[in-house]
């Protein structure tokens, strides 16, 4: 029987939700989606001089406007913390793990011998691995495991490969310190086994990690994950990401006005591949993604491609779904919120201005005409339009429309009868009227603005405008 796939995300909340963080929780969430699976989210949180309260509700922020839900309740790892000094007794218990009595003067002279010896790196082999506890001190004491001492620990990674580490490298790294608080070697095996993970996926940072994190599952006897470690984002120049590149944290790109799925979908594509495929849905990417489509390579972040993946999710968005995000947006970029004549306007007038708006702030900008109230006032270059001659016409249109039939086609042939009455080409007409009706030069088709606003506001407009 196919045991269920289980993925994490497991942050530490010492700040914003970076970027990569987002992608590794996107590519869990994808895993785990896309095979009926669940998708935890664990808090480091034991690092209690940088935690921040405000660090942990901005990563749950981040991953609720990315969409990715997780199952259950979010873990706290430093709640845990009794578990994980448990599990380091009884790997005492075990034989897994001893009392280490030495102190921090004579593992730093240890070292000095060692480096006196030519050793460039020195694993510190501690003389109370074997000791008889009847020789123990009254002392404070770590406890370390016992690492192997000769052979070689393999990872099985499915990004990486095979990875071999020689065991003489590893030292026995301590699982609880003096003050009996875990260490996050330990915490983390711990957590993962007791939420039942069966995929770690994570940053290659973290593949040194795996070969102690095994020992510890070893010495347990607990089964041990599927490992999947991916390659790190760098900028634009192939270099580390950071604050010089733009935005790193995805609460950013949240206030740029990047749409969610947009932004799934570019993240889930910056470093795995499904073919050729650049545009897909979520559904799409829960349904193709895998690991054996992630690239050893570090990914690279190219804005203009977030640009226009974006872009495209925008125009493809369900009409009611996008108005809802935009007012999500006003309200996490501190705007005011649309009036319901706005709204209203807005829900019928999507459809013509968001065909090439790659964020929302561009939505809005080409949403102009359905935002603003009366009088509208034209800015420079509109206003070269509305000479004397233009706003003669814009006055012969005006009885015209009022007993006219509002629709495309009836439109049509009054524009063009009263563009042909004056001599000029249909153009000449269309300026003023742009100016009139969204006092910009550059707009949605006059035809698609006349219909969106209605008769009357269309009517009040170009009178407002001739006058």
């Amino acid at each position: 029987m196919t045991r269920q796939v289980v993925t994490r995300f497991a942050p530490s909340p010492t700040g914003d939700l970076h970027i990569g963080g987002a992608r590794t929780a996107l590519f869990n969430w994808l895993y785990a989606r896309g095979r009926g699976g669940k998708f935890l989210l664990r808090i480091e949180d034991t690092d209690r001089e940088r935690y921040t309260p405000a660090a942990a509700a901005a990563i749950l922020t981040g991953l609720t406007w990315l969409g990715l839900d997780w199952d259950g309740e979010a873990v706290s790892q430093f709640e845990q913390r009794a578990r994980h000094a448990a599990v380091a007794h009884e790997m005492l218990t075990r034989g897994t793990a001893y009392k280490c009595f030495s102190t921090q003067e004579e593992i730093a002279a240890f070292r000095a011998a060692k480096e006196a010896e030519g050793a460039s790196y020195a694993v510190f082999l501690s003389p109370w691995r074997d000791a008889d506890p009847a020789s123990y001190p009254d002392a404070p004491y770590v406890i370390r495991m016992k690492a192997p001492r000769s052979g070689e620990t393999i990872i099985e990674d499915q990004v990486q490969g095979r990875v071999v580490i020689r065991n003489d490298t590893l030292d026995d790294m301590i699982v609880l310190r003096s003050d009996g608080t875990p260490t996050y070697m330990l915490a983390v095996v711990v957590d993962d086994h007791d939420m039942g993970v069966t995929h770690v996926i994570r940053g290659d940072d973290h593949l040194n990690n795996a070969a102690r994190q095994q020992m510890v599952y070893n010495a347990m006897g607990w089964g041990v994950p599927v490992w999947a470690h991916i390659p790190l984002i760098h900028g634009p120049d192939g270099k580390k990401l950071s604050k010089r590149h733009g935005a790193t944290a995805v609460g950013e790109y949240q206030l740029q006005g990047y749409p969610a799925a947009g932004m799934r979908n570019y993240l889930a594509r910056l470093g795995w591949s499904h073919g050729d495929d650049e545009f897909f849905t979520s559904a799409q990417a829960m349904a193709w993604f895998d690991l054996s489509g992630i690239g050893r390579a570090p990914a690279r972040l190219d804005f203009k491609k977030l640009e226009n993946i974006c872009g495209q999710h925008i125009a493809a968005a369900d009409d009611a779904a996008l108005l809802h995000e935009l007012q999500a947006y006003l309200a996490a970029s501190g705007q005011p919120a649309l009036s319901d004549a706005q709204r209203d306007r807005m829900s019928r007038g999507l459809y013509c201005v968001k065909e090439r708006a790659k964020t929302f702030p561009e939505l809005l900008d080409k949403a102009h005409f359905l935002l603003i109230s009366r009088p509208v006032l034209p800015d420079d270059a509109a206003a070269k339009s509305l000479d004397p001659v233009s706003r003669g016409i814009l006055r012969d249109l005006t009885p015209r429309l009022q007993t006219a039939q509002w629709t495309k086609d009836a439109l049509e042939v009054i524009l063009n009868d009263v563009a042909a009455a004056h001599g000029i080409g249909f153009g000449k007409l269309a300026a003023p009227l742009r100016a009139a009706l969204a006092g910009r030069t550059v707009t949605p088709s006059v035809y698609d603005m006349m219909l969106v606003i209605g008769q009357d506001e269309t009517i009040s407009r170009i009178r407002d405008a001739a006058a």
